[in-house]
Order: structure tokens, then C-alpha cells, then sequence
């Protein structure tokens, strides 16, 4: 799984010109599946999203994360950060996972994460044209992939 945060003040996502979901201050986080990932890969990036401390503490230092400043979690799939691009021009995305793999453990992921965050979070609608919105706070945005654990 790779996954792109970003620390927003706001974020929404809307699907044929109607907002479908938003959030406020939190994070806007962009989800790739791959078909070799399982429960293990949920762990580990649930657990990072909840902890990293990416929003600033009384001294504007970033020390506090999502769920000590009571932040909101907005979860997008996102195939194309399977993307090959070595070859040509047009991205391949031979890696991301199908849709009978993907929805699955894209469901499973948000239930997760809500789960540990203590609230519902909100999401996209998979394989929707969905247009994201947001405005990136700092900026801040990190890029994890839970087959690199270093």
C-alpha cells in the first residue's frame, strides 16, 4: 500500500458537481492498493496516520498528531499512485490492485482507520470521477509505502 497525506485546513471531494464529502482541519489522505497487500499493510499505515506528528504544537512546532488536535480524516483511493513510468509516456498501472481486490481492503481500511481515530472518517467513492479540493496546510505532505518500513 502507498498512501499520500496531506495536512489540510480544508479538503472536500465532489462527484458530478455535487460535494460528496468534506472535512475540515486534519488530513487528506490518498490511498494505492497494490494485490499483494493484506491485513498486516492496514496495520502498519493506520498506525502512522494516527501518530504522525504533523500539526503544530503551542510553540509552532509539529509535535501533535491528527487525533490530539481532534482533526478529521478524509480517505481517497487512489490507483494512480501505482503508477510506471519508466517506459514511454503513458503511465502503466499494471500494479494497482483490481477492483474485486481493492474494494475490499479499501473498506476495510477506512473502517480500520476510523476505528483508531475514534470517529468516522470520510471518504470518496471508489471508482468514481471524484475531483479533490483542498488547501494544503504548511505544506505538508508525506509519502509512505508500507513495503519500505524504515
Amino acid at each position: 500500500m502507498r498512501i499520500v497525506i496531506q495536512r489540510v485546513s480544508k479538503a472536500s471531494v465532489s462527484i458530478g458537481g455535487e460535494v460528496f464529502s468534506s472535512i475540515e482541519k486534519g488530513l487528506l489522505v490518498l490511498l494505492g492498493i497494490e494485490s499483494s497487500d493484506i491485513q498486516e499493510d492496514i496495520d502498519f499505515l493506520i498506525k502512522k496516520i494516527v501518530n504522525l506528528r504533523v500539526f503544530d504544537d503551542e510553540n509552532g512546532v509539529m509535535n501533535k498528531s491528527v487525533m490530539e488536535v481532534a482533526g478529521e480524516i478524509l480517505c481517497v483511493s487512489q490507483f494512480t499512485l501505482y503508477a510506471l513510468t519508466r517506459k514511454g509516456n503513458r503511465p502503466s498501472y499494471i500494479k494497482a490492485a483490481r477492483p474485486e481486490i481493492s474494494v475490499p481492503i479499501y473498506e476495510k481500511f477506512c473502517a480500520d482507520l476510523s476505528r483508531a481515530l475514534g470517529k468516522d472518517i470520510k471518504t470518496g467513492e471508489f471508482g468514481a470521477e471524484m475531483q479533490v479540493e483542498l488547501i494544503n496546510d504548511g505544506p505538508v505532505t508525506i509519502l509512505i509505502d508500507s513495503k519500505i518500513k524504515e
